[in-house]
């Protein structure tokens, strides 16, 4: 409980003073931003503060924080603190990072950043990779809620009927302009995963006072533990709630919506503080859980899911919460579509306006989607593969948008520890990741490497690509910045 406790005090003042000081770094103006310089009532156009806070949030905040989380807490109760620290000093900067560059460079997409701080070598190999690595967010997060629908309806065939109506869905949000679809629908979104955190975070509160036991390691949840090493494992199993590559990819489709430089802090940093409340909020349920019924550790995030709810809630609150999960991962969805679009169209130089050029950006990736989602609900082991490949890139996303913002800050003679740190970490991590798991790791496909070796070589990885960063920033002073 104490832990917990902690963790959530770490969110709340990481955000005014941390968050306070990131923002000195960038220094926010009251330059013309993309929405009012560029706008075309599709993609640039001026939204409400109150409105571009939510679509960040539920751009977002996928099924990261939650199913992550179930998964990730079995590494013990010090997941209460890496959340929130990991949160503050490494996700939030991460995309107030990718907000700020976007919002002074016309709106641009990732891609669009590498180009312009990395060069164009990098630039073709990433933009390859974003390509398939959002193509897989896009089929997990059809997939997910897809099968949350299905425990809801239990019919003959409900999952494929879950599974063709949210496609359908995405496609429309990729097409209509954003404040049609996305700019009308998610507040209520927003409205229904509010309400279903703040009754779950009360709830657990209410318990938690007197029975605090139940927010730390009991000796049936130590038996059951998860073993393997916390670096890289957690940060690949829980990502994005700690930090997630992919919000890299959302910060510009909200970059184009903004009045204000000044909005930055509470768009980018604050609503990544508020996915780490989420985060610490579900991994509270998850640990309680297994506290009570260690049985559960064995089971799947959904299963354990459903028994949170059922344990902390009454049926009706139940239901608001696994809707408002169906909803995190919807909306993290259809914007990694419309993200996908715009990095396509960024990349081919095609104009979005004209509705036929939208449709021969998304007619193809319709057809690719169809097929991994065919072929990732043939059986569990296809949707648990889907599963580990997305989670890794997710986080060579971050690496890339780190080591945009690092180029970025050298070249305006900015302190570069701020984006350097968390992104040689992350490097390290993934690296680690990739070097180490094997199926004999109990893991996707690897060079199953001693893990000693893969520290090593990590780390030596880690430090030559930062290295690079701040020394090509240093030779562009005064440059990456068009707007």
């Amino acid at each position: 409980m104490k832990l917990f406790i902690i963790g959530l005090l770490i969110l709340l003042i990481g955000y005014f003073i941390y968050g306070k000081i990131i923002e000195k770094i960038f220094a926010p103006d009251d330059r013309e931003v993309p929405a009012k310089k560029y706008r075309d009532d599709l993609d640039y156009l001026v939204l409400p503060d109150w409105k571009n806070k939510l679509i960040q949030l539920l751009n977002i905040a996928g099924v990261g924080p939650v199913i992550g989380v179930i998964i990730g807490i079995k590494f013990g109760d010090i997941v209460f603190l890496l959340i929130p620290i990991g949160c503050i000093l490494a996700g939030a900067v991460h995309d107030f990072t990718a907000g700020m560059m976007s919002l002074r460079n016309k709106g641009a997409n990732l891609t669009g950043l590498v180009k312009l701080t990395a060069g164009k070598k990098v630039y073709v190999f990433f933009s390859i990779f974003l390509c398939i690595a959002l193509l897989l967010v896009v089929a997990v997060f059809i997939t997910t809620p897809a099968q949350l629908l299905a425990g809801l309806m239990q019919f003959k065939h409900s999952l494929w009927v879950g599974v063709i109506a949210i496609f359908i869905y995405y496609v429309a949000a990729t097409l209509f302009p954003v404040d049609k679809i996305i700019g009308r629908i998610y507040p209520i979104f927003g409205g229904l995963l509010l309400l279903g955190t703040l009754a779950l975070f009360g709830s657990l509160l209410w318990r938690g006072i007197s029975a605090p036991e139940i927010l730390s390691e009991s000796a049936g949840f130590a038996a059951g533990k998860f073993t393997a090493p916390i670096i890289p494992m957690l940060f690949v199993t829980i990502a994005c709630g700690i930090l997630s590559g992919f919000h890299a990819t959302q910060a510009p489709i909200v970059a184009r919506t903004m009045s204000s430089e000044h909005q930055a802090r509470g768009v980018f940093f604050g609503m990544m503080v508020l996915e780490g409340f989420i985060a610490m909020v579900w991994a509270a349920g998850a640990l309680a859980v297994y506290n009570y019924a260690p049985e559960f550790m064995g089971k799947n995030a959904t299963s354990v899911l459903h028994r949170i709810t059922g344990e902390f809630l009454g049926s009706g609150l139940s239901l608001v919460v696994v809707v408002s999960v169906i909803v995190l991962a919807v909306t993290s969805g259809d914007t990694a579509m419309r993200s996908l679009r715009l990095s396509l169209a960024e990349m081919f130089n095609v104009d979005q306006k004209p509705i036929i050029k939208r449709l021969l950006i998304v007619f193809p990736l319709i057809v690719i989607v169809t097929g991994l989602l065919i072929w990732s609900n043939v059986d569990s082991k296809s949707f648990q593969m889907l599963w580990n490949y997305f989670a890794w890139s997710n986080q060579v996303m971050a690496v890339f948008t780190f080591l945009c913002g690092t180029v970025y800050l050298a070249s305006r003679e900015k302190p570069v520890i701020v984006t350097a740190l968390p992104g040689m970490f992350i490097t390290f991590v993934v690296t680690s990741y990739i070097l180490w798991i094997s199926p004999a790791h109990g893991g996707p496909l690897g060079f199953g490497l001693d893990l000693f070796d893969a520290y090593m070589i990590a780390g030596f990885v880690s430090v030559l690509l930062f290295t690079w960063a701040i020394m090509r920033g240093r030779e562009n002073i005064g440059k990456f910045e068009e707007q």
